[in-house]
């Protein structure tokens, strides 16, 4: 269970302030994997960060009953001057976890080849992003934030990477950002949808949908 308690966030801009969720509480229910939907730059990305702590609100705060992941897809989950291997090997003391073993999956997962041992900096975006959810999905969460990154690399790779996720998810919940809606229907139970600063859960995956690409259509006309 994630349960966001009064929680905003908002910035200052030349002459005002941008808010991007305005006092929401909503809990994200133990169990399901749920897809954040909003239009870009309605504050998705920033509100997973908010939750995973390394962005603090505004306002409110974050109740958790369980471990939350980082942001996997966020590129600066890692130092840029460590290669993949070591910041993998320093994940693993962080979270108390065998260094071997997450070393190996990660480097299994991810087929960076050499890369594996170059420095981040060196990488894609696309091979960050493969870094980072292969380091999360080594490691058991009780909730995992998954930003759009299951998108990248080529079929194979997103088929397998969907399988992985849906195997963790037999034990853990999710909350999803994506742009596409055959991986949100093929990855989330649930929905959420952000829009004018308010947050509204739906239990219903398709009514989530729904709402969204009406707001979009509002937005567009």
């Amino acid at each position: 269970m994630v349960r966001l308690d009064h929680l905003s966030m908002r910035f200052a801009t030349r002459r005002s302030y941008k808010v991007l969720f305005d006092n929401v509480s909503l809990t994200f229910p133990t169990g399901r994997a749920v897809a954040l939907l909003g239009r870009n730059g309605a504050g998705k990305s920033t509100l997973l960060e908010v939750i995973a702590g390394s962005v603090a609100p505004t306002a409110g705060q974050v109740i958790s009953d369980g471990t939350i992941s980082w942001p996997v897809g966020f590129a600066g989950s890692f130092h840029r001057d460590m290669t993949g291997a070591q910041n993998i090997r320093f994940i693993a003391r962080v979270y108390g976890v065998d260094t071997t073993e997450l070393l190996d999956y990660v480097a299994e997962f991810a087929q960076l080849g050499q890369h594996f041992h170059m420095p981040v900096r060196s990488y894609s975006s696309g091979m960050r992003s493969r870094l980072t959810f292969g380091a999360s999905m080594g490691i058991k969460f009780d909730t995992y934030l998954v930003d759009e990154v299951t998108s990248v690399g080529d079929a194979a790779f997103r088929k397998h990477s969907a399988e992985v996720f849906k195997e963790r998810m037999r034990d853990s919940s999710a909350i999803v950002v994506s742009h596409s809606m055959p991986q949100i229907r093929q990855l989330c139970d649930a929905g959420a949808v952000l829009e004018g600063g308010q947050l509204t859960y739906f239990d219903d995956l398709e009514e989530a949908i729904e709402v969204h690409e009406d707001n979009m259509t509002r937005r567009a006309a």
